[in-house]
């Protein structure tokens, strides 16, 4: 992954964070780590950690858990420009690290992530370790619950693949064993997108719940709640009310996306500082 320094006042230095280069499986990738307590693997959405994943992943060491925010496609820091941030998607979707079309596959960088928490819960200690997906990588806190140290999965919006608006990005054999895995140990999975978003539709909420059953929660917003004024990459390429915990979260008491963080953040902090030993 390559660095820069932030281009203008825009960008986020990340400086809070403590950057670290981890191997897994071979593969190096720079992981930006901040607070104590038990692990959550934050995944940032397109195009990369932009300041408002940064602020996401505070609110998530405020809490007083550890934020793992891994660097997967992106400039790190930059703010989402339109032109940028549209030629990290066109790299990522054609990278073969990531399926982002057809349904019923898995995207290969599952497997370092499931590797990363496994990594982070050792680390951190607690019952177990939570991860939040975004968009492209949405999916991916589900198919971590293959690892077992997973136990707070959270799927914001989640986006792939991109050509079928009810299909699922995960093979069929690992979505039976993450139906079983939740069903064997109690665990849940929490779901958040909104009204009218085009690439987190509505039946790919029925898709999930037809799979999972009682096991996914699903949280609908109005698009209304959504911020008005997101930045360019949001307004000019995603053109539609998206990103929950982020670009289009209105930070003001009251309002629905600051309530959807809020008990994002208390499902997070409840599942993983609970006093029960990990199954």
């Amino acid at each position: 992954m390559q660095q820069s320094l932030p281009q203008d006042s825009l960008d986020d230095d990340l400086a809070d964070f403590a950057p670290r280069s981890i191997t897994l499986d071979g593969v190096a990738r720079t992981v930006y780590v901040s607070g104590t307590g038990p692990a959550v693997i934050v995944m940032a959405e397109m195009p990369g950690i932009s300041p408002d994943v940064a602020r996401f992943a505070r609110w998530v060491r405020d809490a007083g858990l550890t934020v793992y925010l891994p660097s997967l496609f992106g400039r790190d820091g930059a703010y989402p420009e339109a032109e940028a941030g549209m030629e990290v998607f066109k790299r990522a979707c054609v990278s073969a690290e990531f399926r982002a079309f057809g349904a019923g596959k898995s995207s290969p960088i599952a497997v370092w992530l499931r590797a990363l928490a496994a990594l982070a819960h050792r680390e951190c200690g607690g019952p177990g370790v939570g991860a939040l997906g975004m968009c492209f990588t949405g999916n991916f806190a589900l198919t971590m619950m293959l690892e077992p140290a997973m136990l707070a999965p959270v799927l914001c919006q989640p986006s792939l693949p991109v050509d079928e608006p009810g299909g699922l990005e995960i093979s069929p054999g690992e979505l039976a064993a993450v139906r079983e895995r939740l069903d064997r140990d109690d665990l849940v999975v929490r779901a958040y997108r909104f009204e009218g978003d085009r690439f987190c539709t509505a039946q790919r909420f029925a898709a999930y719940a037809a799979a999972l059953g009682p096991r996914f929660e699903p949280r609908v917003l109005p698009a209304e709640a959504a911020n008005p004024t997101p930045p360019p990459f949001f307004s000019q390429i995603v053109g539609c009310p998206h990103s929950v915990v982020t670009a289009h979260l209105v930070d003001a008491p009251g309002e629905p996306t600051a309530a959807a963080r809020d008990e994002i953040l208390a499902f997070l902090v409840d599942r993983l500082t609970a006093e029960v030993p990990l199954q």
